[in-house]
């Protein structure tokens, strides 16, 4: 039995209010569309989940199928699998395109029929694997395809002023979640009920800011003891025992953006070497914080906060990079690579760049003072400096909890 090819969902409902303004969507593809025109670039198809989400306002449910966006120089139209039914034409900040299951190459003839007879497309080489690159020369020998990848992170960087409004009202849900987390972390209570009080809190808070949004992907990390030694280790069911260092993870997401809030935390006392390691860590993070402003250097930045820890004879003990872009984000897709507080990134920061400062130090289990200490804020560059969005305390003095 032969079946269609393409489903049509339009009108299937009405459209969904968009995260953003129309003017916000139109002046995103603009930037993109210039950028084609600049490099004679015909159309571009996008397959990330962030650069469709950011061109798009859809956040696709990948699920072994293949989704994408074809922004040409008068349309932008999202493909999508049928399974997911009129919920991608009403999301999508322009037209839709469903194609179905009956064949197999059904996604590339949804491809085919927006590209039509243009010569050079760009795509994302760093999203694009060795298979579907080698369905899409195969299906269109006579096109040349060109990365856009980079060029695109490079729009993303600089955030409009609604996208910093939207980060800004997200920060105060992670706050609210961080609260949550210290009000149920007592000593005696297994870490996932934790994160689950600080996941449902912010739901909870989400679905109250944002009545017409999706609910999906917010997550909780509360990590204690030896499961602090690494930022992103699952959560477990170790329950709390006193004295135990403690690490708050709170991401609520809201239209495929996430933010962070991280924090170090005691249970109910901490020790002498604990504290002075926490002490030191808070300062290398109120200095990072002095230098996220123009004009400064992110590696630049990183060498200046090593010295820092090298001084205290601590670097050895440093995890990874002291921060990075805020945006289109979240564990499992995006990043703005070009945007990262690492030495080996000479990127200079920019008024209306959104960059956390999270310097972290992992004390190895065998030492005083074991585990991960960090700190984690959101700052969003000003003309004349910068602007903290993130309003949780910080520091032994505010942090001991679970006490009587």
């Amino acid at each position: 039995m032969q079946r269609e090819r393409f489903q049509d969902y339009t009108g299937n409902g009405e459209k969904a209010q968009g995260t953003f303004s129309a003017a916000e969507m139109q002046q995103r593809a603009q930037a993109m569309r210039q950028h084609m025109a600049e490099q004679a670039i015909d159309a571009v198809l996008f397959s990330s989940y962030h650069n469709i989400n950011y061109y798009a306002d859809f956040l696709y449910c990948q699920f072994g199928r293949r989704y994408g966006l074809v922004m040409t120089h008068d349309e932008l139209t999202s493909i999508s699998a049928g399974i997911d039914g009129g919920q991608p034409w009403r999301r999508t900040a322009g037209k839709n395109l469903t194609y179905t299951d009956w064949s197999r190459d059904n996604y590339l003839q949804a491809v085919k029929q927006l590209l039509g007879q243009v010569r050079r497309v760009g795509i994302e080489f760093d999203h694009v694997n060795i298979d579907f690159l080698a369905d899409l020369k195969s299906f269109f020998p006579q096109i040349d395809f060109v990365d856009i990848a980079a060029a695109a992170m490079r729009l993303r960087m600089i955030k409009s002023d609604e996208e910093i409004a939207h980060i800004t009202r997200m920060t105060r849900i992670a706050d609210i979640g961080g609260a949550a987390c210290v009000e149920a972390a007592t000593v005696g209570t297994p870490e996932h009920e934790v994160a689950l009080h600080a996941t449902a809190t912010m739901v909870r808070e989400i679905a109250s800011t944002w009545p017409q949004a999706e609910l999906l992907d917010t997550w909780t990390w509360f990590q204690s003891g030896l499961n602090t030694d690494g930022a992103h280790n699952p959560v477990t069911s170790r329950r709390i025992e006193r004295g135990d260092i403690l690490s708050l993870n709170c991401f609520p997401m809201v239209a495929g953006y996430y933010v962070a809030l991280e924090r170090t935390l005691f249970a109910e006392e901490v020790d002498e070497e604990s504290r002075r390691l926490w002490e030191i860590n808070c300062r290398v993070h109120d200095r990072g914080k002095q230098l996220l402003v123009p004009g400064n250097r992110c590696s630049d930045i990183a060498r200046e906060l090593n010295e820092l820890y090298a001084s205290e004879d601590l670097l050895q003990y440093r995890s990874f990079g002291y921060g990075h872009s805020f945006g289109v984000l979240c564990h499992y897709y995006g990043r703005e690579a070009g945007l990262e507080l690492r030495e080996d990134c000479d990127t200079v920061l920019q008024p209306g760049m959104v960059v956390s400062m999270e310097p972290m130090i992992t004390i190895p289990n065998h030492l005083p003072g074991a585990g991960g200490y960090r700190e984690h804020d959101i700052l969003v560059l000003t003309e004349d400096g910068n602007r903290n969005i993130t309003g949780f305390d910080y520091g032994p003095e505010h942090l001991i909890v679970g006490g009587s």
